[in-house]
C-alpha cells in the first residue's frame, strides 16, 4: 500500500532565510518558489522535499500559526541517507542549526544523527546500508 515517500514538508515563517540556509545546504535553489510554498528535488531518487509558509499553515488560505510548531519540535523524524553523518552533522551545525540527537551507532551499520533547523524543524541525517542496497 505505501510505495514511497512522495513529499517532505516543513513549515517556515522566514521564507528567504530558508530559501538562502536551504539552497546553500542543498547546492541548488528551489524549483518551484512561491509566497506560499517552496520546493527542491533531491538525492538520488529526486525526493520533493518543501516549504509551506507558516502563514498558511491549516489549509493555503489559513492565516493561523501552525500548532505543530509551537512549543519546539514535534512529530516524525525524517531521516534522509547521507555518507558521513558525522561530517553532515559538523556542517549543519556550522550552518546554524541545532544539534538534536547526536551521531548513534544503531547496530548492522546503521548510524543516525539529527538537527532543528533555524526555524524549529528536525532534520534527520542517517547512513543507511539498506538505502544503497536498494540504490545498487
Amino acid at each position: 500500500m505505501l510505495r514511497g515517500l512522495s513529499t517532505i514538508t516543513f513549515y517556515s515563517p522566514d521564507f528567504e532565510a530558508t530559501k538562502r540556509w536551504y539552497t546553500d545546504l542543498l547546492g541548488i535553489p528551489p524549483y518551484m518558489d512561491t509566497p506560499a510554498y517552496m520546493e527542491w528535488r533531491v538525492g538520488d531518487y529526486q525526493h520533493e522535499f518543501g516549504f509551506i509558509h507558516s502563514s498558511y499553515a491549516g489549509g493555503e488560505l489559513a492565516r493561523t500559526p501552525d500548532p505543530g510548531t509551537v512549543g519546539g519540535p514535534a512529530g516524525a523524524v525524517v531521516f534522509w541517507h547521507v555518507d558521513d553523518v558525522p561530517a553532515t552533522l559538523e556542517r549543519l551545525v556550522a550552518m546554524g542549526a541545532k544539534e538534536h540527537d547526536s551521531p548513534r551507532d544503531r547496530g548492522t551499520g546503521f548510524i543516525t544523527a539529527s538537527v532543528i533547523d533555524p526555524w524549529g524543524n528536525i532534520l534527520g541525517l542517517m547512513y543507511n546500508p539498506h538505502y544503497l542496497k536498494v540504490l545498487g
